[in-house]
């Protein structure tokens, strides 16, 4: 058995192998616990499901990986979707036209940048705590959301804006397309271009990385200013999703997306994770909200799973951290 796990980590890479053996676990398990899991019905409101998920989790990975996190995802991605949803009423609601939504698209996606603009100035210039600031962010954005709009939802929207929160292409969600080239968008910027690597450094070691000549600042500025842009991308798919978006909508996905993180190998300190393994962890975790919802459990159950499965998956690193430096000792 040891043998095989070391081929399958090996073929898979040690990143991909964790989320690969998460996922045959619960293809498994809720395969024969779950009724109808595995079927089309699921795969589909898995595909439709996913999206928005998705793109607040790339939003969390970037900042993570630079050793820091931003708390203010879900309430940026809502102040976004706001900022359209107030353009396109000013335009004729349901009757406003592509123009104005290409308009408010624009201005959504830069309140989601100044957002992370303003986090990564003060983390970068006076090195406060990320999780003290974008904790401070997110207090004021629900703060400014909820007196806005008086705590209420702001609906009524164009109904061409509806392929994009259900449409498909080729039997593809459209959400899920968008996804997937964020995704792709992010790899590549990991993996290509100077930005990631210098991502990388600052997570690993920022003080070694500002002494080698690298403008520490500047990235992660920009670190956290891409992050506030995918989670503008995100609330746009939301309010094309529902119709509607109030400023607290979806707290509970923060959660979910540092633990998609984790479970996708991502290092919690920084310098370390992969844009491809947090795709798959996510998709693990989107299935088993699936199966446990098939088999009868409410919202607030799954949330405890999803708090225990986070400790779980602390301790099962920890474990192999502490194999893997016993086994170096040994030989």
């Amino acid at each position: 058995m040891t043998v095989l796990i070391e081929r399958v980590r090996n073929a898979l890479g040690p990143e991909l192998a964790g989320p690969f053996a998460a996922f045959v676990a619960v293809m498994i398990v809720f395969g024969f616990a779950a009724p109808n899991f595995l079927s089309r019905a699921t795969f589909e409101s898995v595909a439709f499901q996913l999206p928005e998920l998705g793109l607040l989790t790339l939003a969390m990975l970037l900042p993570i990986l630079t050793g820091g996190l931003n708390l203010a995802i879900t309430f940026t991605a809502n102040m976004a979707g706001l900022t359209l949803a107030w353009v396109l009423q000013s335009q004729g609601g349901v009757d406003a036209g592509i123009g104005a939504f290409v308009l408010g698209s624009l201005l959504a996606i830069a309140v989601g940048a100044l957002s992370g603009l303003i986090m990564g100035l003060v983390i970068a210039y006076t090195k406060a705590h990320p999780i003290l600031v974008s904790l401070s962010m997110m207090i004021f954005l629900r703060g400014l959301g909820e007196f806005l709009t008086r705590g209420g939802d702001v609906s009524g929207i164009p109904g061409f804006l509806a392929p994009i929160g259900y449409g498909s292409i080729f039997g593809i969600p459209v959400p899920l397309l968008i996804f997937i080239a964020c995704v792709l968008i992010w790899h590549v910027l990991l993996t290509r271009m100077k930005l990631g690597f210098n991502t990388y450094m600052i997570g690993s070691n920022i003080e070694a990385t500002r002494y080698s000549g690298i403008n520490t600042r500047k990235v992660q500025v920009l670190v956290y200013t891409l992050s506030g842009a995918m989670c503008a991308v995100a609330g746009i798919i939301m309010l094309a999703r529902f119709n509607s978006v109030r400023v607290g909508h979806g707290e509970s996905y923060l959660l979910i997306t540092v633990l998609a993180c984790f479970l996708g190998g991502v290092n919690p300190f920084g310098g370390f994770g992969r844009v491809i393994p947090v795709f798959v962890a996510l998709v693990v975790l989107q299935l088993l909200s699936s199966g446990l919802n098939l088999m009868g459990a409410n919202q607030h159950l799954a949330t405890a799973v999803w708090g225990i499965l986070m400790i779980t998956v602390m301790i099962l690193r920890w474990l192999a951290g502490r194999l893997k430096f016993l086994n170096t000792n040994r030989g």
